[in-house]
């Protein structure tokens, strides 16, 4: 087939490459100048293990088996990562519940390597953390996203495909059995092809609206949360990611480590309802009460405003987690055509599971 995958993010980039090693022609539409330019540049770096989920979910079931598709592809081709380990941890007995909750939710999703700890378990591996009993997950880690969706890139174009950069998708419409793409840009172009898949992050449901014959009650409703996220001056206080109890909308405000060792905090929660990525300095406060509750030494003055991401959501306040939606062939009955709606996290745990489901889909 000719494909054109739209979206060169973490999560379109696996895709092409999957189709592309499978013998389809594929062309990537990205409307910035580079790769992972949106949501797949703005996020922890975190590989994820999967325990969050409810059981059978595509959350659950692609987060842990990308996971491992993940661990393998990064040492394969060499993308920097480290398997860390994390501690996901509670400082009350209303926490306690919840992350006892998410042990036993880990165990029903086939999650390897977790331990639940009481508090001086804990403190014992990290002697700087405060808390009443943790969960220990071992297969948590993390990811250099650009050297990895570059490994993608790489896989994609040896296989044959492309990336047309300022290439902006404003309609897709039908021709008979195939789809005409109309992408703007420096170029404006239409473009034939057999199958098109909707991986464009933020810009999945306007893509979505823009596609003919698609019915305009299948897209589901945006819902932009903000996660900002803070950089910690001095020397890292812990050698895992340390999370608290999950919170309305996110995993709550926690501590991740880059590959050079820098500790940063984030992302916390802010709804908004427009793309804006500055860091209000004034969220600070906020966070120090959050991380002094697990860290109470954290020093007054240490955090700085680092940078934020927007997570590209399907439900908002107050309402239940929704799970990723693949719109595919057999869903809405329309040869060819896949739209990947609401892939936040754990997408880029997910990326190369995720990329098998919508190749098989297309292939079917």
């Amino acid at each position: 087939m000719d494909v054109l995958v739209i979206g060169a993010g973490v999560v379109g980039l696996a895709i092409a490459r999957a189709l592309s090693q499978r013998g389809h022609s594929v062309i990537v539409a990205e409307k910035t100048g580079g790769i992972g330019n949106g949501v797949s540049s703005r996020n922890s770096e975190v590989i994820h293990a999967g325990m969050y989920y409810p059981a059978e979910s595509l959350r659950a079931r692609h987060c842990v088996k990308g996971r491992r598709l993940l661990y393998a592809f990064c040492e394969s081709h060499g993308v920097p990562h480290r398997k860390c380990g994390k501690l996901i941890v509670a400082t009350n007995d209303l926490e306690q519940a919840k992350i006892e909750g998410i042990y036993e939710q880990g165990i029903a999703n086939g999650v390897e390597g977790l331990s639940f700890l009481t508090g001086d378990e804990a403190t014992a591996l990290e002697p700087n953390l405060f808390c009443t009993g943790a969960v220990l997950s071992r297969e948590t880690g993390i990811v250099d996203s650009h050297a990895l969706m570059l490994a993608l890139q790489g896989d994609l174009e040896a296989a044959g495909g492309v990336i047309a950069f300022h290439a902006s998708v404003e309609r897709i419409a039908q021709d008979g059995t195939r789809w005409n793409v109309q992408v703007g840009g420096a170029e404006p172009a239409e473009i034939p092809v057999d199958a098109v898949v909707n991986a464009a992050g933020l810009g999945a449901q306007a893509l979505a609206r823009a596609t003919e014959g698609y019915a305009p009650e299948r897209v589901p409703s945006l819902v932009l949360a903000k996660g900002n996220y803070f950089g910690c001056l001095g020397r890292p206080a812990f050698s895992r990611l340390i999370y608290p109890a999950p919170v309305d909308g996110g995993l709550g405000t926690h501590v991740t480590l880059d590959l050079a060792g820098r500790m940063r905090f984030g992302p916390d929660v802010e709804w908004i309802d427009r793309e804006i990525y500055e860091v209000d300095p004034g969220r600070a406060e906020s966070f120090y009460a959050s991380i002094r509750r697990y860290w109470p030494g954290l020093p007054d003055g240490a955090l700085v405003p680092d940078y934020s991401g927007i997570r590209p959501k399907l439900t908002g306040p107050g309402e239940k987690a929704a799970d990723f939606m693949i719109d595919g062939p057999e869903e809405h009955g329309l040869s060819g055509l896949v739209h990947l709606f609401g892939i936040e996290s754990p997408g880029l745990t997910s990326c190369l599971a995720l990329a098998e489901d919508v190749t098989e889909r297309l292939d079917a």
